[in-house]
């Protein structure tokens, strides 16, 4: 008896690895489902993906900081828009979590808050969307506080440490500024990028 269970199991596991996958839509993701794409390498950017963005002004991405506002207001990436984690569902935010063809990257200090927000989005069905790994501290260690050290330096690691470089005057400059320029900045940046996203008439 415990052959022929045997024998079925077996058949039935060959038999599933050769189907194909069935694609689930995000809507219908069980929270199995989404904890199997919660821990793949793929959903996570790295501080120095984020840097080069921020850098090149690169508008394929909106970094999305879910800490308080308070925090928010401290210091956070350039460009970032704050949409605090307990408001992260608010209807409001849907013109910007709603575009399918851009990356939405979250951040928090670390990664749990911007693991919980990414977990929220999916659940809701938007695509497209990552945590930059580590957050602020991985931000501050690497970009903020990174050194090169050595003799010799690839074109490679040249280019990374000049992003770095440029990103950590970037960030400076834009959280030294009172909070009502950068406000003014920030505003005009979202109503530049709402134009841009409605198109023209």
């Amino acid at each position: 008896m415990r052959l022929y269970i045997t024998i079925i199991l077996i058949g039935l596991a060959f038999i599933g690895s050769i189907l194909p996958e069935r694609n689930i839509s995000r809507k219908d993701r069980n929270p199995q489902d989404l904890l199997k794409v919660a821990i793949l390498e793929s959903k996570y950017v790295t501080v120095d993906e984020v840097a080069r963005l921020i850098v090149q002004e690169d508008t394929a991405a909106i970094i999305i900081d879910v800490r308080s506002a308070d925090d928010y207001k401290e210091c956070n990436i350039p460009g970032a828009i704050n949409m605090p984690l307990e408001d992260l569902l608010n209807p409001d935010w849907s013109g910007y979590l709603d575009q399918p063809s851009k990356m939405k990257i979250f951040y928090s200090n670390g990664n749990h808050f911007a693991h919980e927000a990414w977990m929220l989005v999916e659940q809701k069905g938007t695509d497209n969307n990552y945590v930059m790994r580590g957050g602020l501290n991985e931000w501050f260690k690497t970009v903020m506080l990174s050194e090169f050290r050595g003799g010799k330096i690839s074109p490679r690691e040249n280019f990374i440490f000049e992003n770095r470089y440029k990103a950590r005057e970037y960030f400076n400059r834009m959280n030294s500024l009172p909070d009502s320029i950068k406000s003014t900045y920030l505003t005009i940046k979202r109503a530049k990028e709402a134009e841009l996203v409605g198109g023209c008439e």
